[in-house]
């Protein structure tokens, strides 16, 4: 069995979710989220693009996931699941029905459940199917952030695959910071990254990486498509190195074959930013305020038109198609407050469209009991590259 905790850690785990969904007066929940999944079984696939559900139960009834035949396997050798069941492709096919028997099974008729809406397993089509099925059977609720809030604060063994992943960042941003140079080719930069991270045992990321040049640099999303860098240019590079799905951020932009005084004071202004924003991030303070401080410097010094309206989000164990684990995002006025645990990634970006120059620092944080550890070792320096 291919298990990246200890058994009592799943268990300590669907405890609290048990407790939770007795507190809101939940009889169960049905989860659609692949990170719940792996949270609280060790459940790892990508079949979730498929229908499956889990059902956790608010008593000691064993957890039970309806899923495809090819996850059969996968189940049974990535988590502590040991009541799982299949729904065969085929004409006319209705999973929500054999959810629902499950639900029958389990004595749920009449209850209260609690349903992941807002998760990428749960396709609106099956959603409308699922209501469908259950229509007059029992109440469906929204129950997205239930094992949302509790991924939140991170163990100490969480922690330490985190800890790696951030190790793993570090060597992909050297490594493509070493292939840059005039004249180089984005994929063969890309790919230099991401062997850093696959050597080092980590993971394909979820997402990304985010990679341009030129003006293309002052994109904030990926785009197909690589080039040359001229012999005069900017590179923009945000990716998350991924170990054991757990993700670490870095964001930087260097200058290629020659820096430019604009680019080296947007530069110097970021890097002031980032440093405002990490001193920001105190347990039991709001996380609206790390936006404040990021907002207030950009704008003292005359960047307040350049700058994003947020500046990060969290990080956990996530999947395609991304890495942000969200919410929360990191913008003024979020009041939820930073506590011991919690993984950020902070991201200080300006867009000079007119001059068409881009900025970007950021790094991933985890608060402690007196602020924030950044994970990198690599110090924000303005970079020329060749």
């Amino acid at each position: 069995m291919a298990l990246h905790f200890e058994r009592q850690e799943f268990d300590l785990r669907i405890g609290n979710a048990r407790a939770c969904l007795k507190e809101r007066g939940l009889a169960a929940i049905l989860l659609f989220a692949q990170e719940s999944h792996y949270y609280l079984t060790g459940y790892d696939t990508s079949g979730y693009v498929f229908f499956q559900c889990a059902v956790l139960t608010a008593d000691e009834q064993p957890v039970t996931l309806l899923t495809r035949r090819p996850d059969l396997e996968q189940a049974r050798r990535t988590s502590v699941i040991e009541d799982i069941r299949i729904w065969y492709d085929r004409d006319g096919a209705s999973p929500t029905d054999e959810l629902k028997d499950i639900l029958m099974e389990k004595g749920l008729k009449g209850e209260r459940i609690g349903v992941e809406l807002d998760s990428y397993g749960l396709r609106a089509h099956h959603y409308e199917q699922l209501k469908s099925s259950l229509a007059g059977w029992l109440t469906l609720e929204d129950a997205s952030l239930l094992v949302r809030e509790l991924r939140f604060i991170k163990s100490p063994a969480e922690l330490a695959y985190v800890r790696r992943a951030a190790e793993l960042a570090d060597a992909s941003l050297l490594a493509m910071l070493d292939a840059a140079e005039p004249g180089a080719f984005e994929g063969d930069i890309a790919a230099a990254g991401q062997a850093a991270i696959s050597s080092g045992g980590g993971d394909p990321a979820p997402s990304g990486p985010v990679l341009g040049s030129g003006d293309r640099a002052l994109l904030i999303r990926s785009v197909t498509g690589y080039r040359h860098l001229d012999q005069q240019d900017q590179l923009t590079v945000e990716f998350a190195a991924s170990y054991r799905h757990y993700c670490a951020c870095l964001m930087r932009t260097a200058a290629i074959g020659k820096g430019d005084a604009r680019h080296r004071d947007m530069f110097e202004v970021t890097r002031e930013a980032l440093a405002a924003m990490t001193g920001a991030a105190r347990p039991g303070r709001p996380l609206g305020e790390i936006d404040d401080a990021h907002r207030q410097v950009y704008d003292e010094n005359g960047y307040g038109d350049f700058r994003m309206a947020a500046c990060g989000y969290s990080l956990g164990a996530s999947f395609r198609p991304t890495w942000m684990d969200v919410p929360p995002m990191l913008y003024s006025g979020n009041p939820m407050l930073a506590r011991p645990g919690v993984v950020l990634f902070l991201h200080a970006i300006l867009i000079d469209n007119s001059a068409e120059l881009a900025m970007s620092l950021g790094h991933t944080i985890i608060v402690t009991e007196t602020g924030a550890e950044i994970l990198s070792r690599l110090q924000p320096e303005y970079t020329v590259c060749g």
